[in-house]
């Protein structure tokens, strides 16, 4: 039986893009016969405590030798020490979602800290496991060779076309953590410059994990005079999510950066017409055709095509039919695809140790 252990950072029952793909990744694993030990850090990686690292540091110590060992990137950055420490002896892959100096809101300094830990930290992995092409490019700027990394797409799950909200006015819906990365601002300063047409807009997303974001959005509603229009109505257990997508009219992700965008995904698994940006990994996640993709931050971009998008029914309907004509990865082929690299990770181990004698 193949063996795995999976280190993170944080609760992994967390509602966000990042933990949902690790836990389907480790319960595809499991299926398919891996024996699979999970091993959790504290929340605040990658900007750990000293005890932090401690507790870190006895759980890589307590792996036996030759094992194999997947990092996900949160967790990865906040430890390069012990990555370098521990590469001798164990076979390390590293999960990276996005590069971590890539959040918004970051200050330069500590936006150069997390660039040169995770730099460090990737110097020392055996493979490396991304969730998109753009997130493999983005790795050239941290000295990671391209053959040393292996894109898995995230899984997408089959979901019946959205039916739309059946109401007399346009449902629109975001589905996103309140974290400035998502671009909330951006997009309710362009909703408030379109209040002569019938929209409410839903906003589905954690807002604790960053209090001090959702505070400074609920500010801004007031500020707008939005509080009539907008809704946020905190995170959704998956189970209770489908709905919402399957009442809405309009999906709208307005994400300064996006290491892939699994809500995109989820949109068009739904046939839902989209307006986002051309962040990140955006455009390779949506088709062309199901979508209007505008730059990111800019909030007048993002009134046009949301304008566009409300007063021609006609557009909305040409994009519903290009997103469910599209085909999305599932989860058995990602969760088959990691196993492949973990295993390629395995062979590429032992031929370093045949070439070293």
């Amino acid at each position: 039986m193949p063996s795995l252990n999976f280190i993170l950072a944080g609760d992994p029952s967390t509602r966000t893009g990042g933990y949902i793909y690790d836990a389907r990744i480790v319960a595809g694993l499991r299926q398919a016969g891996w024996s699979v030990i999970l091993h959790t850090l504290a929340s605040r990686f990658p900007n750990p405590d000293a005890e932090d690292l401690r507790e870190a540091g006895a759980i890589l110590a307590g792996i036996p030798d030759a094992a194999m060992v997947a990092i996900d990137g949160l967790a990865l950055g906040g430890m390069a020490d012990l990555v370098r420490d521990h590469a001798g002896r164990l076979c390390l892959i590293a999960l990276i979602h996005h590069p971590l100096a890539l959040e918004t809101g970051l200050a330069p300094a500590v936006r150069e800290r997390l660039f040169g830990d995770e730099r460090e930290a990737l110097a020392h992995i055996a493979r490396v496991i991304v969730t998109s092409p753009t997130t493999a490019r983005e790795l050239g700027a941290y000295d990671v060779a391209g053959e040393r990394i292996g894109v898995v797409l995230p899984g997408t799950d089959a979901a019946p076309p959205a039916a739309g909200s059946g109401a007399d006015h346009l449902a629109l819906l975001c589905v996103a953590t309140l974290t400035p990365r998502k671009g909330h601002v951006v997009l309710f300063r362009a909703l408030s410059t379109l209040l002569d047409r019938n929209w409410q807009l839903t906003c589905v997303g954690s807002t604790t994990r960053s209090p001090e974001t959702a505070t400074a959005l609920c500010d801004l509603l007031k500020e707008l005079r939005l509080q009539d229009r907008i809704a946020l109505v905190g995170e959704v257990a998956p189970e209770h999510l489908g709905p919402y997508y399957h009442d809405t009219d309009l999906f709208v992700l307005p994400s300064l950066y996006e290491g892939y965008g699994m809500v995109l995904a989820e949109a068009m698994a739904r046939g839902l017409p989209i307006i986002s940006t051309t962040a990140g990994a955006v455009p390779e996640t949506v088709a062309a055709d199901a979508a209007l993709l505008v730059p990111p931050g800019n909030s007048a971009a993002l009134a046009a095509a949301l304008r566009q998008a409300m007063d021609d029914p006609s557009l909305r309907r040409r994009l519903a039919n290009a997103a469910r004509r599209h085909t999305l990865p599932d989860w058995p082929t990602a969760c088959a695809r990691f196993a492949d690299e973990l295993q390629g990770a395995i062979a590429d181990e032992l031929q370093g140790a045949i070439a070293d004698g």
